[in-house]
C-alpha cells in the first residue's frame, strides 16, 4: 500500500486529504517511481478551486500535482532507458503527491548527482515555464523585463535566465523579501497598486516584457505601453481571453533536460523556501497561498530530522494564519543558505550515525523520521 493526495471538491487547502492507495503496477512503457520529492505550484490552487473548469477539467476523486523525484522501484514492458534503483526526475498530468507513481518513460530523465531531492522534485514546472517565457521573449541586453511575484519559484528562475542573457529585471515581492530578490540581479518593487507609475518613478527606459507570475496584473502592463504579445502569464485566463495576453504553459523534457543542467551547474538556483510532509499538505498549500515565500514550497515524502534543523520552525503557521496577508519578517537570506537535503534515501540515518560515531564513539543517533 502507499499514500496520496486526493480531493472530493473544490475548496482550499482544508479539501485535500492523504489517502491509502494501492501501489500502482507500471504499464507498457512506464516506470513506477518512489517519489521522494514533489513541488507545488499556485495552479495546483487554482485547479482544485475549481478556477476555469472548462480549462482545467476535474474528475473526483482527483490527484494533485505534476513535478517529482525519486528511485525507480520497477519498470513495465518496453523501457529501456531507466532500471530498478535509478534516480530520475519527471512530471505527471496530475497525481505526483503520492509516495509511487507510474510515470511515462517519455517523460522522466536521469536526476544529475548534483541536485539534491528537494531542487530536483520541484523543478519541472516552475523551470521549464521560466525557460519557455524566455526563450518566447526572445530576451536580451536591450531589454526591460517586470516580473511579478519575482521571488517565487517561476518569478526568480524567470528572472536569472532573463539576467543571463543581458536583460535587466524590476520584479514585484513583499517587502521583506528586497534583499533576497537583490541576490538576483533583480531591482525589486513592492506589491500595491499603481506598479506601471513606480516602475516609471526607478527607471527611464521602456519596458518591454512582462512577466505576471501573481495574476491580475494586464492592465498595469498595458500602461507600461505594452503590447499583448509581450505580456506573458501562469493562471489568468482573464488577462488571456479578454486582452490576448500570451498563456505560458510548463514544457517537454528536453526542456527539463536544459534547466537540470543550469542547475547543477549552478548557472541558476532554485531557493527552496519549505519542505513538508505528506501529511501536512494542507499547511504546505495555505503557506503557498500567503505568496511571500522565497522559492519552491515541497513535499517531501521521506523526511528526517538532522541536527540545526531550520525547517518549519514551531508555531510559524499558526503565526502566519492570525497575519495572513502580512508580510512575514525574516533574517536576511542568501541563496546559497537553502536548506539542507533533508529527504532520506533509506541510508541518511545510517550515514548520520556513522558520522556522530566518529565524532564521538559514546554517541547515539537520536533523528527520528518526520513523516
Amino acid at each position: 500500500m502507499g499514500k496520496a493526495v486526493r480531493f472530493g471538491r473544490f475548496g482550499g487547502p482544508e479539501v485535500l486529504e492523504v489517502v491509502d492507495v494501492e501501489t500502482p503496477r507500471p504499464g507498457p512503457g512506464e516506470v513506477l517511481v518512489e517519489v521522494f520529492a514533489s513541488g507545488i505550484s499556485p495552479v495546483e490552487t487554482a485547479v482544485r478551486s475549481g478556477d476555469h473548469q472548462d480549462r482545467w477539467p476535474v474528475e473526483f476523486p482527483s490527484g494533485q500535482g505534476r513535478d517529482l523525484a525519486g528511485v525507480v522501484d520497477a519498470v513495465g514492458e518496453g523501457v529501456t532507458r531507466f532500471r530498478r534503483g535509478d534516480e530520475v526526475m519527471g512530471y505527471v498530468a496530475r497525481g505526483a503527491q503520492s509516495t509511487h507513481v507510474a510515470v511515462p518513460e517519455s517523460q522522466l530523465i536521469p536526476k544529475p548527482v548534483s541536485l539534491s531531492w528537494e531542487v530536483a522534485g520541484s523543478l519541472y514546472v516552475a523551470g521549464t515555464t521560466a525557460l519557455g517565457a524566455v526563450d518566447g521573449l526572445n530576451l536580451g541586453p536591450r531589454d526591460l523585463v517586470v516580473v511579478t511575484a519575482a521571488a517565487g519559484g517561476i518569478g526568480c528562475l524567470a528572472a536569472q535566465l532573463a539576467r543571463a542573457r543581458g536583460a535587466a529585471v524590476i520584479g514585484t515581492t513583499a517587502e521583506s523579501r528586497f534583499d533576497f530578490v537583490r541576490q538576483f540581479g533583480i531591482e525589486p518593487l513592492a506589491y500595491g497598486p499603481d506598479l506601471a507609475e513606480r516602475v516609471r518613478k526607478i527607471t527611464d527606459r521602456p519596458v518591454t516584457a512582462f512577466l505576471d507570475f501573481l495574476g491580475g496584473q494586464v492592465a498595469e502592463a498595458a500602461e507600461l505601453g505594452l503590447p499583448a504579445s509581450r505580456v506573458f502569464t501562469t493562471t489568468d485566463w482573464g488577462a488571456v481571453e479578454d486582452h490576448d495576453a500570451v498563456k505560458l504553459w510548463a514544457g517537454d523534457t528536453i526542456a527539463l533536460s536544459r534547466i537540470a543542467q543550469l542547475a547543477a551547474d549552478r548557472q541558476v538556483r532554485l531557493p527552496i523556501a519549505d519542505v513538508f510532509p505528506l501529511a501536512d499538505i494542507a499547511d504546505a498549500y495555505r503557506q503557498l497561498d500567503h505568496r511571500d515565500s522565497a522559492g519552491k514550497i515541497v513535499i517531501g515524502m521521506k523526511m528526517v530530522d538532522y541536527p540545526g534543523q531550520k525547517i518549519r520552525p514551531a508555531g510559524r503557521l499558526r503565526e502566519q494564519d492570525l497575519t495572513i496577508g502580512v508580510a512575514t519578517p525574516h533574517e536576511r537570506m542568501q541563496v546559497e543558505e537553502q536548506v539542507p537535503p533533508v529527504i532520506a534515501d533509506g541510508r541518511a540515518r545510517q550515514r548520520r550515525a556513522d558520522a556522530h560515531a566518529r565524532l564521538d564513539p559514546v554517541a547515539t543517533d537520536s533523528g527520528t523520521d518526520a513523516a
